[in-house]
């Protein structure tokens, strides 16, 4: 009886699913739904730039860059997006051969002879850098981390973490300060230098180089002002090579915690008015800001809670940060991490609250926290340029092992569908009114554990209109679907053609598609086939035709919990 009871509810459920995907409109599920939400979009009122800020990513691991599924999986990020994508590796100056491993990475670009004399070989990071030029894309070139033959505390070098061992065993020899700081900045001049003659001055100065990752944590084993140090001669050296770079940091995280906030003004501070350890004199050019900022997922009860509050905090208290600098408030800001929690590398095996990573509850965490961005920026008026989600691929691992990544060998998983929705929207932002929709103080005091983060962003452009919905939950539990109402105003046209594309159990999921296939490590080519097919976005029912009146209209969608629709509007 147990068992004809689970086959009749998943047949039922399949039945709803279908009458969804074909209706795209009512619901599906016969309990009652809340009220619906009505969310208007003023297609004729721009509110501002639509800054590209997801078209920007990371990942620990340099050398699976140029690997199989790194490299499918970087030609879709650069066929995503309309402008050049910007990626960020560490360890690239990392003393090794080049072989992967989970938060590890080397190019050996740095070694010494038996006399000290400097041996330098960029043929790993030109295989890397090369891997993006050919794709259009644009490095954020970390100078990071110490070689092994600079490093003040060599021994232990190379480490070999694996998930649930201590997170603190990754910090060796290459998080030291360098045995001399001159030698460090002819090894950034000669980088800089090299890079300009490989790709060209035009080239070079379009991309962004900083200095190290995450100083304030044990990522720097040195002090704040060794910290200080290490970036006057890096600053002296790249613009002594390239005069026209482009410099930021200090990449600290955490803005909301009082001992990071402190390292980020006082470094900030050091650039405008400290005393220059390269020159002598006073302040350092910095051309960017970077930070990071995390939420914070737990399991409450047996599922998963995540803290999207935690993270648009620190972005919160590192924008106040900045605004407070009267010569640097108008600098790009580049949010060098964020994400909603910290190491992607950690899978669910070890780290159950990460669960959330290869659903639909990720993906809608995604569209909300990315959403919010452009809010905060507004808010503090500041400058900000671009988001990296800290996520990737790792190759050779596990299907759909929980690690924090866009991709699981080579097929794409639900998240990546919100960058690509990202990067269809065309035009300014136009003013989104929904009276419904939680505010940013009411995300940081936890209100999206309390009801639904049911909103919008919306954009246009002369000839349509994209807006990108999401019903998202803090929790990781069933719900009914939400009935969203859009009102789209001063549409210039009397009819428009409307496509809505569907992220969500059913759509744009090779997750669930795997596990309907019942989970296997080991996919045949058919499968593989299907998988791939499954994570690509895809529209939840053909296009339709709509008119209007007096340039107004109302569209009505179904939308489930932690699902995400882009809506465009074309005339």
């Amino acid at each position: 009886m147990q068992h004809f009871a689970f086959m009749l509810n998943k047949v039922r459920l399949l039945a709803s699913s279908w009458l969804l995907a074909v209706a795209g409109f009512s619901s599906a599920y016969a309990q009652p739904t809340p009220a619906p939400v009505t969310i208007t979009v003023d297609v004729a009122k721009p509110l501002g730039p639509m800054q590209p800020l997801w078209a920007y990513f990371g990942y620990d691991e340099p050398n699976y860059t140029y690997m199989k599924d790194g490299q499918k999986l970087l030609t879709e990020l650069a066929a995503l997006s309309p402008v050049p994508v910007y990626v960020r590796a560490h360890n690239l100056l990392t003393t090794g051969d080049a072989t992967p491993a989970l938060k590890w990475g080397s190019t050996n670009a740095y070694t010494e002879d038996k006399k000290g004399r400097p041996v330098y070989d960029w043929k790993v990071v030109d295989q890397i850098f090369d891997t993006y030029i050919s794709r259009g894309m644009k490095p954020i070139a970390q100078i990071g981390f110490m070689p092994e033959a600079m490093s003040t505390h060599p021994v232990p070098y190379r480490h070999h973490w694996a998930p649930g061992q201590p997170y603190e065993s990754i910090y060796t020899g290459w998080a030291y300060p360098p045995k001399d700081y001159k030698k460090w900045g002819e090894l950034v001049y000669q980088w800089v230098k090299h890079s300009v003659a490989r790709y060209g001055e035009a080239e070079v100065k379009t991309w962004r180089w900083e200095l190290w990752n995450e100083p304030n944590i044990s990522y720097w084993k040195g002090t704040p002002e060794e910290y200080n140090q290490l970036y006057d001669y890096t600053e002296a050296a790249v613009h002594r090579a390239l005069p026209a770079a482009i410099l930021g940091g200090p990449e600290t995280t955490g803005p909301g915690w009082d001992k990071a906030a402190d390292y980020l003004r006082g470094f900030l501070q050091h650039c405008v008015s400290g005393k220059n350890y390269a020159t002598g004199q006073t302040g350092t050019r910095l051309d960017y800001i970077s930070f990071h900022a995390k939420g914070a997922p737990k399991l409450v009860d047996g599922h998963v809670r995540m803290n999207m509050g935690t993270q648009l905090h620190d972005i919160e208290e590192g924008f106040k940060i900045v605004a407070s600098f009267p010569t640097l408030r108008r600098l790009p800001i580049i949010l060098g991490e964020n994400d909603p929690e910290g190491c992607a590398a950690c899978g669910v095996q070890t780290s159950p609250e990460n669960a959330y990573r290869n659903g639909t509850m990720y993906s809608s965490y995604t569209a909300a926290a990315y959403g919010r961005l452009y809010d905060l920026a507004d808010q503090y008026q500041v400058n900000l340029a671009g988001a990296v989600s800290w996520s990737f691929e790792f190759e050779n691992q596990p299907w759909f092992a929980g690690f924090r990544d866009l991709a699981t060998n080579g097929v794409d998983k639900p998240v990546l569908n919100v960058f690509r929705m990202l990067g269809q929207m065309r035009g300014p932002r136009v003013a989104v009114a929904n009276p419904a929709a939680l505010t940013v103080p009411d995300i940081i005091a936890q209100a999206q554990s309390q009801r639904a983060d049911i909103s919008a962003l919306a954009t246009a452009d002369e000839h349509s209109t994209s807006i990108l919905v999401w019903n998202y939950h803090n929790d990781a539990l069933p719900a009914p679907p939400a009935e969203v109402e859009l009102v789209l105003q001063h549409v210039p046209a009397a009819t428009a053609s409307v496509q809505q594309y569907r992220v969500d159990n059913e759509h744009s999921n090779s997750y669930t598609a795997w596990q309907a296939m019942g989970s296997p490590q080991q996919v045949s080519d058919a499968q593989r086939t299907a998988l791939e097919q499954a994570g690509q976005l895809v529209l939840l029912t053909s296009p339709t035709w709509v008119s209007t009146k007096n340039g107004q209209t109302v569209l009505h969608l179904t939308l489930p919990r932690q699902g995400v629709s882009l809506v465009r509007l074309s005339w």
